[in-house]
């Protein structure tokens, strides 16, 4: 039966080292950027992988000690500052992050946008269900957002606003988007 039990004398030892990585991994993501949780980016998914693996190893490997946890995890912690703080650099962003892509143009699908994205006809139509349209056609722009939702532009938005002419620039990688017309 031990392999269903394990060695019942050792649980509180790995109750207690569960509990001080847990509340080591809580005090780093508390003084985290608040963005580590709330939108991920490929860095912020790695991160969240390596903080969860050192958590589970941590508290339940014997030959693990709660110090090199800590330490692995206050690494990671500051790596990733590092990481998020250096996207502030735009040229240091595009390396880490997706750029815009323009998915709906003039009522048209751009299928090769679409295969870059990893993005499927279905896949697209099902979120431009779900925001309440329900045609391609009245749609100026969609735009495929760094964090990957949806932004959709109307044909009836009136002139260009200033946000969507930054999408614009990034999905084009152009300082002037009209060359898509």
């Amino acid at each position: 039966m031990s392999w269903l039990d394990g060695h019942v004398g050792e649980l509180g030892q790995v109750a207690a080292r569960a509990g001080l990585i847990y509340a080591t991994a809580l005090l780093g993501l508390r003084f985290a950027q608040r963005r580590t949780l709330a939108q991920w980016t490929a860095i912020d998914f790695a991160a969240a992988v390596a903080i969860g693996s050192i958590m589970g190893r941590t508290a339940l490997a014997h030959d693990q000690s709660v110090l090199m946890g800590v330490v692995a995890l206050a690494t990671i912690v500051a790596a990733h500052w590092v990481m998020s703080t250096a996207r502030f650099s735009s040229g240091f962003a595009k390396l880490v992050d997706h750029r815009v892509r323009l998915l709906v143009v003039d009522g048209r699908l751009r299928r090769d946008q679409m295969r870059i994205c990893g993005l499927t006809e279905n896949d697209v139509l099902a979120q431009l269900r779900e925001k309440g349209y329900f045609t391609l056609e009245g749609l100026r722009y969609v735009l495929y957002e760094t964090k990957g939702g949806l932004t959709v532009v109307p044909e009836t938005a009136g002139g260009r606003a200033e946000l969507i002419e930054v999408g614009l620039r990034d999905a084009t990688g152009h300082d002037e988007p009209t060359v898509l017309r």
